[in-house]
């Protein structure tokens, strides 16, 4: 990565250091219990322009890349599911070269949207976090694959989710990246999203001065970012932790941030 770009100080929220296991409840937990155990660590640290880094997925765990998509509507479920899908897989074949490539999951996350109770649709998350764990990346892979998985889980994959506006520019509640080589395993804590039906694991992550956080300002709905939450292969980048943040430059009347992430699994 080349040298960093000015950015913004903003607050990003890390999660306190606790003896006990983290948990959040996904759904009304029983009565007396909280819906979550842990305790929010905010911390003001510069948030860094990486439009001209030359960030990469394998060195830092995030990059940047063109995504013109030809859905009009990405709040359709069905449009989204049967053809942007499929952008999507071909994007992270060009960029990786990954043999095969298969979306499995997304998020549209619009906080107006939210506030007229749409159904489906989520707020931006303000917590530093990553979606697999060395545990739950292969056993997604076995979820969706019950019948390959032993066979594709002895050669290298990642869990590669792409990030897009699905308005911009984006001006309020941006997403930033800490760039996987500046975080230390020690600070990726098992943390338990607890379901009805079943018990999921991603990492939280506590504090460190050490941390490089970067974001892409004023993203444009034809880019798109591909950060890299998963890889087997432990010489490169494996986990990179993430959060929206506001950036202090917003102007007041910037309309809400609207935007979809969609998980793959790259298989190599």
């Amino acid at each position: 990565m080349t040298s960093d770009g000015a950015g913004v100080q903003a607050t990003i929220t890390y999660i306190a250091p606790m003896a006990e296991r983290p948990r959040y409840y996904q759904y009304d937990p029983p009565p007396g219990t909280p819906r979550r155990n842990t305790q929010p660590d905010p911390r003001i640290v510069a948030v860094h322009d990486a439009r001209d880094t030359g960030a990469t997925l394998d060195a830092d765990g995030f990059t940047m890349a063109a995504l013109a998509t030809a859905v009009d509507d990405l709040y359709d479920t069905d449009a989204v599911r049967r053809r942007y899908y499929r952008e999507v897989e071909a994007l992270v074949k060009a960029t990786t070269k990954a043999r095969r490539v298969v979306a499995f999951d997304h998020n549209t996350r619009s906080g107006t949207r939210t506030e007229r109770a749409e159904s489906g649709l989520q707020p931006p998350v303000f917590r530093a976090h990553n979606d697999y764990t060395e545990r739950s990346g292969p056993q997604r892979v076995r979820d969706l694959f019950p019948d390959e998985a032993e066979g594709l889980l002895r050669d290298r994959f990642a869990v590669i989710n792409v990030w897009k506006p699905i308005r911009g520019p984006v001006e309020s509640s941006p997403l930033g990246v800490c760039a996987a080589p500046t975080i230390g395993a020690e600070e990726l804590v098992v943390t338990d999203l607890v379901y009805r039906d079943r018990t999921g694991e991603i990492y939280s992550l506590t504090f460190s001065p050490a941390h490089r956080w970067y974001y892409y300002p004023r993203m444009r709905a034809d880019e798109a970012m591909l950060l890299k939450c998963y890889d087997s292969d432990h010489r490169l980048a494996r986990f990179t932790a993430h959060s929206a943040f506001d950036d202090p430059t917003t102007p007041s009347d910037a309309p809400t941030r609207e935007s979809i992430e969609v998980r793959t699994l790259a298989f190599f």
